[in-house]
C-alpha cells in the first residue's frame, strides 16, 4: 500500500499542524498499514508522540476520533492496491460508460490543470530558488530513473546549450552512480522521481548531502522520501485518468528551471548556445531547414 486514504488531506493540511500533530501526521503518511494494524498505544510509540495526539490529529481531519481513522485504513488495505494493472482495468471498463472524445477532454483537462499548478505562488518561489542554485553551481548532475529518466536528459541537455556544465547520471551497467563519485560542495544535483520513488535516487541524495552538495528535488510530494532529502522542493502534480502517472508536469518543470537559470547567466548564455550552435552545425547534426533558404 503505497498511499493511505486521508494522504492528500494530511498534506494540504500539514503546514498548519502543531509540531506534535506534524510528527503524528508524518507517521500516518509514511506508514498507512500500521495505522489499520497497530493499536493505537504502540502507533503512538512509533511515532514518538501521546494517544491523545493522534486522536487530535483524526480531529483537526474531521473525524470523531482515532478509532474512526483506523476503520478508514483498515478498509483500504483490505482493498487490492490499484497499481498499474487495476488503474489499466478501470481505464479499459470505463469505456463502456464513455466515449472516447469525453476520455480525451477529461484527460486534457487534468493534465492543464497540474500545469497550472506549477504557477502557483509555492511553485513558482521554489522555481526561483532552484535556479539560484543551479545557476550558482560549477557543475549541474541530473540524475532521474525510470519514468523520471527522459526529464532528467531533458534538463542537462537543455541547460547544456547555454553553457551549463552538466552531466547526466547514467551509464550501462548499472554505473550510473559512479558518476556521482567526484561530486563537490560547489556542485549541485538535480533529482527527478514521483511516486514510486526508486530507492537509488534516494541514496544518491544522502551521499550528496554528505559531500556537501545542494539538492534541487523534482517531485510530486513534499513529505516524500526524496523531497526529505533535497534542499529546495519543486512540487509536481501527477493525477491524470490514464493507468500510469503524469510527467508532462516534470518536463515543463526542468524546461522553465533551464530558462530561468539562462536568464541568470546573462551575456554567458546566448554565447554558449552560439558555440552550440556551431558546433551543431559543423557536424551536419539537423536537416537543413528549407524555410531559411
Amino acid at each position: 500500500m503505497h498511499d493511505g486514504p486521508l494522504a492528500s488531506l494530511l498534506r494540504e493540511r500539514f503546514d498548519d499542524l502543531p509540531p506534535t500533530l506534524k510528527a503524528a501526521a508524518r507517521f500516518v503518511l509514511n506508514h498507512p498499514d500500521e495505522v489499520a494494524l497497530l493499536s493505537t498505544r504502540e502507533q503512538a510509540r512509533r511515532a514518538g508522540v501521546s494517544p491523545a495526539a493522534l486522536t487530535r490529529l483524526a480531529q483537526r481531519l474531521d473525524l470523531a476520533g482515532h478509532e474512526e481513522l483506523r476503520r478508514l485504513y483498515g478498509e483500504a488495505l483490505r482493498r487490492p492496491p490499484a497499481g498499474i494493472a487495476g488503474r489499466a482495468e478501470e481505464l479499459v471498463g470505463a469505456r463502456e460508460t464513455a466515449d472516447d472524445s469525453g476520455f480525451v477532454a477529461g484527460f486534457l483537462q487534468a493534465m492543464g490543470e497540474d500545469l497550472a499548478a506549477l504557477s502557483d505562488s509555492e511553485a513558482s518561489r521554489a522555481l526561483t530558488r532552484a535556479a539560484d542554485v543551479l545557476a550558482g553551481a560549477t557543475r549541474v548532475k541530473c540524475l532521474g530513473l525510470r519514468s523520471s529518466f527522459a526529464v532528467a536528459y531533458m534538463a542537462a541537455y537543455v541547460m547544456g546549450l547555454v553553457g551549463v556544465r552538466t552531466e547526466l547520471v547514467d551509464a550501462p551497467g548499472g554505473a550510473g552512480v559512479d558518476r556521482l563519485r567526484d561530486l563537490e560542495p560547489a556542485d549541485a544535483l538535480l533529482a527527478v522521481s514521483v511516486r514510486p520513488y526508486t530507492r537509488t535516487v534516494r541514496q544518491a541524495l544522502a551521499f550528496a548531502r554528505e559531500r556537501g552538495a545542494p539538492v534541487v528535488a523534482v517531485t510530486d510530494d513534499p513529505l516524500s522520501p526524496i523531497a526529505r532529502g533535497a534542499d529546495v522542493v519543486v512540487p509536481v502534480r501527477i493525477e491524470t485518468p490514464s493507468f500510469f502517472h503524469a510527467m508532462t508536469p516534470a518536463f515543463a518543470t526542468v524546461e522553465c528551471l533551464a530558462a530561468l537559470v539562462a536568464r541568470r547567466r546573462g551575456a554567458a548564455a546566448p554565447e554558449a548556445a552560439r558555440r552550440a550552435e556551431a558546433h551543431l552545425t559543423a557536424f551536419g547534426v539537423y536537416e537543413r531547414d528549407e524555410r531559411r533558404r
